[in-house]
C-alpha cells in the first residue's frame, strides 16, 4: 500500500488477512504479534499520511504516533467481522482531520496587514498624530484586547510576561490580541 504502484486486490487481501492475524493474537496476549502489527500498521500509516501531508513532513510520524497510540487505546472498539485496514484508516483519517482543524484554527488567528496600510510616516507630526490615533483606538478597546496588543505588540514582551503581567492566561492572551487586532482594523477601515 505504500508502493507508488497502487495494490492488487490479492496484496490487500494478504495485508489485510496479516495485519489482522497479528492483531487477534495480540488481543490475546501473544506480545511479539501484536509488535508486529503496531511496526506493520506504522509503515502503512506514514505512507498514507505522507501523501496527505506532503507540505508538513514534519507532522506525519507526530501523526503515526497518535494513531498508534489511538488505535491501542480504542482496541476494544474493534469488532472482528468489520477488515481491520478499515479501522486503522478511519482513525487515521479522524486524527489527520483533527490536525488540520488545529492548523486551520492556529493560521486564522494570524491575520496579514491590509496592503493599503501606510506603515510610515510622512514627518515627525504626522508620526505623534499617528501614535495618538493608535492611542486613541487603542482605548476604545476593553482591557482584555487592549493590554495584550500594547504589551506584546507595542512593547515587545513575550505571551508568556504579559500573560504573568496581566493575570490573564496565555491563550486568552493569544485571543485578545487576535480580535483586538480585528477590531483595529475593522475601526480603521471604517475611518478610511
Amino acid at each position: 500500500m505504500d508502493r507508488t504502484t497502487p495494490a492488487s486486490p490479492r496484496d490487500l487481501d494478504a495485508l489485510e488477512a496479516r495485519l489482522r492475524g497479528q492483531f487477534l493474537a495480540g488481543l490475546a496476549g501473544d506480545a511479539q504479534a501484536y509488535h508486529a502489527f503496531l511496526a506493520q500498521a506504522a509503515r502503512h500509516l506514514r505512507a498514507f499520511l505522507a501523501r496527505r501531508l506532503f507540505g508538513w513532513p514534519d507532522d506525519v510520524e507526530d501523526l503515526v504516533q497518535e494513531c498508534l497510540l489511538a488505535m491501542h487505546n480504542q482496541r476494544h472498539t474493534y469488532q472482528s467481522e468489520q477488515p481491520l485496514t478499515a479501522w486503522v484508516f478511519a482513525i487515521a483519517r479522524y486524527k489527520l482531520i483533527d490536525l488540520l482543524r488545529a492548523k486551520s484554527a492556529r493560521e486564522a488567528l494570524h491575520e496579514p496587514l491590509e496592503d493599503e496600510m501606510e506603515l510610515f510616516a510622512e514627518s515627525v507630526d504626522a508620526a505623534l498624530d499617528a501614535r495618538h490615533d493608535l492611542e486613541t483606538m487603542l482605548d476604545a478597546l476593553p482591557d482584555k484586547q487592549r493590554l495584550p496588543i500594547r504589551h506584546v505588540k507595542l512593547e515587545g514582551l513575550s505571551v508568556v510576561e504579559t500573560a504573568r503581567l496581566t493575570g490573564l492566561s496565555e491563550s486568552a492572551v493569544k485571543v485578545g490580541i487576535h480580535r483586538g487586532l480585528k477590531a483595529l482594523a475593522a475601526r480603521f477601515r471604517s475611518r478610511a
